[in-house]
């Protein structure tokens, strides 16, 4: 196929021996329905069932899937990498290996990337449990759009489309992958959200639970510090420390006043040893930020990464390449 497809699908696939007919036949089904040229990339993130074998059997005769068996099992957020990384459409839509997610539906999605830059699927209504699935979802998705300012209903939602410039710049890692909306929202992207077809596993079991969960939390932490402070750490680390560093000098010039003029006994005083650790703490920050501010410096300019992203340029009213 030529570059410039207007479709890529991507479809991360782990331990889904039993899905994988169905799911190519779905997917198969949708896509020519909707009459663009399109390539599916299914990304076999080192299954250890008979998903490879299945996977070549469904499409050894069809030129428009193409499998990316990883070594070993990377997670979903590398097996998504992969498939941008190979991609070569101008739109690429991702979605699941399980089939929860209706493959009729990347239609709906394509619509609005003639307008949008991202467009998320909203599962709903969503056929999971809802203790251990649903629950933790709207926690994790409330905490989301509180931290990062990007609202949406449903960031753990697969079914996303993404146009190609979204992607080319993101690097991904940890589990990253559910915030590609909030971390491209830098790039001042347009998103829209889509009400989408959810239903309930018909094989195999959910590969999620409470640890991964709590692995989302962790990366959260990561996008806030990434959006806010990415090229100017020393501005959360500085400031931090500088309130740190004030505070222990003034308890410290406190006591030594009292020391020094009223001649009180300080050396056991709890508050004495409270400004020791407030002023080397701030004292710490700051040269944590500093070294931060180092290393943004070091990994823009090694790799010749510009701090901003050009939509486009005018020139006699036309939008031109420079």
């Amino acid at each position: 196929m030529a570059e410039g497809l207007p479709l890529s699908v991507v479809i991360p696939v782990f331990n889904e021996e039993e899905t994988v007919p169905h799911l190519y036949a779905e997917v198969r089904a949708a896509l020519d329905r909707l009459g663009t040229p399109y390539e599916v990339l299914v990304v076999d993130d080192g299954s250890t069932d008979g998903s490879p074998a299945a996977l070549r059997a469904c499409t050894k005769d069809d030129p428009g899937w193409r499998v990316i068996a990883l070594r070993r099992n990377f997670g979903q957020t590398a097996a998504l990498a992969a498939g941008f990384d190979y991609a070569r459409g101008d739109v690429i839509v991702t979605l699941d290996g399980d089939l929860q997610n209706d493959p009729e539906d990347i239609g709906k999605l394509l619509a609005l990337t003639v307008d949008h830059d991202v467009v998320s699927g909203w599962r709903h209504p969503r056929q999971d449990p809802f203790l251990s699935r649903r629950l933790p979802s709207l926690l994790a998705n409330w905490l989301i759009s509180r931290v990062t300012g990007v609202r949406l209903h449903d960031y753990g939602c697969t079914l996303k489309a993404y146009r190609r410039e979204v992607v080319e710049h993101l690097r991904l890692y940890g589990e990253m992958h559910r915030f590609i909306p909030a971390i491209a929202s830098w790039m001042g992207i347009s998103i829209a959200e889509v009400q989408t077809r959810h239903r309930p596993r018909r094989f195999g079991r959910s590969k999620y639970g409470v640890l991964r969960t709590l692995r989302v939390f962790l990366d959260l932490i990561t996008v806030k510090f990434l959006l806010s402070f990415w090229t100017r750490p020393i501005q959360v680390f500085g400031l931090w420390g500088l309130l740190m560093t004030a505070a222990g000098g003034g308890i410290t010039a406190y006591l030594a006043a009292l020391k020094l003029v009223a001649g009180a006994e300080i050396g056991g005083r709890p508050l004495l040893l409270l400004g020791v650790l407030l002023l080397l703490l701030g004292v710490h920050a700051i040269g944590m930020g500093l070294l931060g501010e180092m290393l943004a410096r070091v990994y823009h300019e090694s790799q010749g990464k510009r701090i901003y992203m050009v939509k486009h340029v005018l020139h006699r009213g036309e939008p031109s390449n420079r």
